[in-house]
Parts: C-alpha cells; structure tokens; sequence
C-alpha cells in the first residue's frame, strides 16, 4: 500500500506516505508541502498563493512579525518592511486584475523562499528575466514610485526652534507630539541633525589670517551641494557615505575642485551647471536646480544653530566617506586622489561651522535675500532664452572630480 495515491481531503485512511499525495489545489502535482493554518496540500508557490487567501495573507502577516520579533528591530525597520509588504501586495493585486488568466509570477519561487527566509538578496540572485524586468522598472520610474518622498529636516517646524550653546554644542531639544508621529512615519532621515559634541573654538585658533570676505558665497556652496546630495539619496546619506561625497564633490565647487567663487551668482551657476550634466540631469534639470536653491533659503533663513547643525551633519558625512574610503583596497592615485579631497573638505566643513558660529544673527537674513535676488536672475536669464549662457559665468579650477570618477 506505500504506494497508494490518495486524492480526497477527507479520506479516512491513513497517509503512510505524505509525500506521495496529489496537490489538493491543481490536481496534477505530487504535493511537496502543506499549508502551516490549514493543513491543505500543495506542490508549489503558485498553488499556495491560489489556495487560500486568507491562509496566505495570515500566514505572511504571522511570518514577519515572529521574525521582527526575533531580530528585535527598531522602528524604522520594522516600518520599512511593512511599507515594503503592502507595496508588494498592492501591486500584486494589481497585475492580478490586469489579466487573471495570465500565468506572471514577478519574482520566481526561489527568490520568494529567500525573501521569507530572512535571506539578503542581491542584484545577482535574479534570473535574466528578472533582472530585465527590474531594469525596465528602474528605467521607467516605476520603482520611484513605491518610495516615500523624503521630507527635509530644514522644512519641519521644530527646525525653527533649533538651539545650540553659546559653546556651540547641542542642546536637548523636545519635539512636539504631532512631530514624533513625522518623525516615526519619515523615519530618521528627516530628523534633525545633532550639533557639535565639543566646543568651537575660534577662527583665530585655526587660522593666523583674517578670514575671507567670500566665506559667505563658499557657504552658499557648500550648502547646495548638502541639500542637493540629501535629496538625491532621499535623505539618507548613510546608506552610502561614499558616494554621498562624491557627489558633493561634484556638486561643490569648493570642496570638490578647489574653487573660489567670488560671487553668490558665479556659486549657483556652477552648481546648476554640475546638475544639468548627464549624471545629474535625472533628477529633474535646472528646474530641480532652482528648488535646492529654495533649500538652501530655508536653511539661511532658520539662522545660526540650524546652519551648524547642517555643516555638522555634512562633516560626519565626509567623515564617515573617509573611513570607508581607507577601508578600501588596493590603493591606488585615484583612491589616493579622493582620500586627499576628503581631508581638504573635512578641514574646510570644520572651518565654516566655526566662522558661522561666530557671525552676527542678522547676516544669514541678508544672505539669504541676496540668494533669492540671484535666483530671480538666473530664473529671468532661463525664460529670456539666455539659459545656455548661464554656465559661461561660472569659472572651474583643477580637474573635474566627477569625470575622474566616472572613468
């Protein structure tokens, strides 16, 4: 009798071999695996998925809490993965209706075991297919829409409540509770960034000269290459600090090629012109160009402690690319190249955070005005028909780190 078949869900007699029993969904296959709420037999993920839908939603929703359980996830983890969960559905259900009769698993049973099991995967583990059709999601922007636009910090409401020591340090700052619900949902991208932990000492500890008249167009710099790098990684430069800073850099006039800027309006013009290059030009052109400038408005105007804390979550940034950058091997004139450009910017972040720390309140709202003034500028050059001659004022120093890079 071990080779009895038995094809009735209700059959009486016993299973002396489990294995051998006919899928209880198709009806063609030898099942290989039984359902953990209903005990019901079936012989692969299709069939699991078309057997039950409560079983199979229940037993999902079960799956990834006992495993955010077991790993003991913060909130931000745990958020990701549920957002991450319902997208999927979301759009599962929606191919579904496109076509029932149509046979389109969009990721293949392996791929799914993994992603159950907890497993990491990678762009490797995908069939041909599969990598195709990810290629095509990312090419048509169908993957942009399944993340959450990123909210800046500089924008929320507890930005204008930023207060720092007379030292310069951070100080606790309580947010409000409609603020922590923002927080929670846009995770700690869009939190504040901290201070510094130490005192700052004075620009004439650091420097014997007096400090530049044009610092303050080498800020404008330096804080649209942040607000630009912030938005391209939606916020989370941790993910990559690396490349974080390499962007920067090739935002950045200052930090990146050793410009000198002379002019508010010779400053913006270089950066738009870095975001209008090929390598940028994704992310929306000039007219993106002009809301990074907005950005960097918003962070003038907020003032002192706001401006700090920006330079200081910008000098981690680099700090943390350094480290990465000496991690890795082999080293050669390139790496080299980079780690020394990565010095020069932590040095020159450090000295602005400084020199800022020390100006007058007043100065940042009358900056902040001369920014506006020069985007109005550049906005009536654009509309004139005079917008390709706007990089023309904008003079480059050294080789264009970007290039480099790309090489």
């Amino acid at each position: 009798m071990d080779d009895t078949i038995y094809t009735s869900d209700k059959s009486s007699a016993p299973s002396l071999n489990p294995s051998r029993t006919i899928c209880h969904v198709c009806q063609k296959q030898f099942s290989q695996y039984t359902c953990p709420r209903c005990n019901s037999r079936y012989c692969s993920l299709h069939c699991y998925k078309s057997h039950s839908l409560c079983c199979t939603e229940s037993f999902m929703r079960e799956n990834v809490v006992q495993e955010l359980q077991q790993i003991q996830p913060d909130e931000q983890t745990k958020h990701k993965m549920l957002d991450i969960l319902k997208r999927f559905h979301s759009e599962e259900e929606m191919d579904d209706s496109i076509d029932d009769n149509e046979d389109y698993s969009t990721l293949s049973e392996g791929i799914v075991q993994k992603i159950l099991s907890g497993q990491e995967i990678s762009f490797d583990d995908l069939s041909v297919e599969e990598k195709k059709r990810f290629q095509r999601a990312i090419a048509s922007g169908e993957l942009s829409k399944m993340i959450k636009p990123w909210e800046p910090w500089w924008s929320k409401l507890s930005a204008r409540k930023i207060r720092l020591s007379k030292e310069g340090t951070q100080l606790v700052q309580p947010l409000a509770e409609e603020e922590l619900e923002d927080d929670i949902e846009n995770h700690d991208s869009s939190k504040i960034p901290l201070g510094p932990e130490t005192t700052l000492p004075p620009v004439s500890q650091l420097s014997s000269k007096e400090p530049s008249p044009i610092l303050t167009v080498h800020l404008v710099d330096i804080l649209y290459s942040y607000c630009f790098t912030l938005r391209l990684y939606n916020g989370d430069w941790r993910s990559d600090p690396l490349g974080s800073v390499l962007v920067v850099f090739s935002v950045s006039s200052v930090l990146g090629q050793g410009g000198l800027p002379e002019t508010v309006l010779e400053a913006l013009s270089h950066c738009l012109q870095q975001i209008c290059s090929p390598a940028f030009r994704h992310m929306g052109g000039l007219q993106f160009g002009f809301g990074v400038i907005d950005d960097v408005i918003s962070l003038l105007e907020l003032g002192s402690s706001a401006l700090i804390c920006a330079l200081c979550d910008m000098h981690r940034l680099v700090q943390e690319a350094g480290k990465v950058a000496k991690s890795e091997k082999p080293r050669n004139s390139r790496k080299d190249e980079i780690r020394s450009t990565i010095r020069h910017a932590e040095r020159k972040i450090y000295f602005i955070m400084c020199w800022v720390h020390e100006q007058p309140p007043e100065a940042w709202s009358s900056l902040a005005a001369i920014v506006r003034t020069e985007k109005a500028s550049v906005m009536e050059s654009q509309w004139s028909g005079k917008g390709q001659k706007l990089n023309n004022k904008a003079e480059t120093k050294g080789k264009c780190l970007i290039e480099e890079i790309n090489d």
